[in-house]
């Protein structure tokens, strides 16, 4: 484990593996550098790239400076490019791809970029948060119910049935690392705040993007991540979009698929 110190003194924790050009991992909610999936993905790209694979501040072995401010984590995510060298190919996962994509913007120094179904909500199609969403994931955090809000936004936010999520309650391993993880939740919700209105991508904001960037959506997906992923290709100065079966990742990633299809981008 090593750790990197980002711009407001948090440390941040992570793991390094492999050869080759830079690649940094970002993982989406509920995730941290320990997840199995990211494990194994980590795991196969490392015969072809160095990995940086880290938690996320509030996660796993990482600080949690308050209060928190979408702008820390970006510059978290600058901090570890500068740790790679001062460039890195960078894949986002889900709300890691939200985080990955306003880092870009913002000009963080990313020579490729893969965007790997971003939950974004682009139209009415499929699965829709409600309006006060971020307020009420927010407020049951700070009334510390955290397990009313890793099911609400699990049910309310990603749309999974009520059934999975209490399968998963009585799954005591499963549901206490969800529940390690639930303060980060606000965060989630913050990095997404204005992509979950059901309103069209906006085509200027992205233009500072000029790297060759991969969208990346499985055809087994939601409706609502399949179509975020194709207007964001569409949107995106420099991207084309891939789509095939075994890359969505609302069940269990598929590491294998998943690694093939970097490494061809990527390399």
């Amino acid at each position: 484990m090593h750790f990197v110190t980002s711009k407001d003194g948090t440390k941040i924790a992570y793991d390094k593996a492999g050869h080759g050009p830079a690649l940094i991992l970002v993982t989406g909610a509920f995730s941290y550098r320990k997840f199995p999936g990211v494990v194994q993905l980590a795991n196969l790209l490392a015969d072809h790239f160095t990995i940086y694979n880290y938690d996320r501040r509030g996660r796993g072995d990482s600080g949690d400076t308050q209060p928190y401010v979408v702008e820390r984590e970006i510059e978290d995510l600058q901090a570890l490019i500068e740790a790679a060298g001062g460039s890195a190919y960078v894949w986002g996962l889900s709300s890691g791809a939200a985080l990955a994509l306003q880092a870009a913007a913002r000009g963080a120094n990313i020579t490729k970029l893969a965007l790997h179904e971003p939950p974004f909500v682009v139209d009415a199609a499929g699965h829709m948060p409600p309006k006060d969403f971020t307020a009420h994931v927010t407020e049951l955090i700070a009334s510390n119910r955290r397990s009313d809000a890793v099911q609400y936004f699990m049910t309310q936010g990603m749309g999974a049935p009520q059934f999975v999520v209490r399968l998963m309650r009585i799954m005591p391993g499963v549901w206490s690392k969800l529940l390690d993880v639930a303060h980060t939740l606000p965060y989630e919700a913050a990095l997404l705040d204005g992509y979950l209105d059901a309103k069209p991508l906006p085509r200027n904001s992205w233009n500072s993007i000029t790297m060759q960037t991969l969208v990346l959506e499985g055809t087994e997906s939601p409706t609502a991540l399949r179509h975020a992923a194709k207007e964001l290709a569409e949107v995106l100065p420099h991207a084309q979009l891939l789509s095939k079966k075994g890359l969505g990742h609302t069940k269990k990633l598929n590491s294998k698929r998943i690694s093939k299809e970097l490494a061809a981008f990527f390399a």
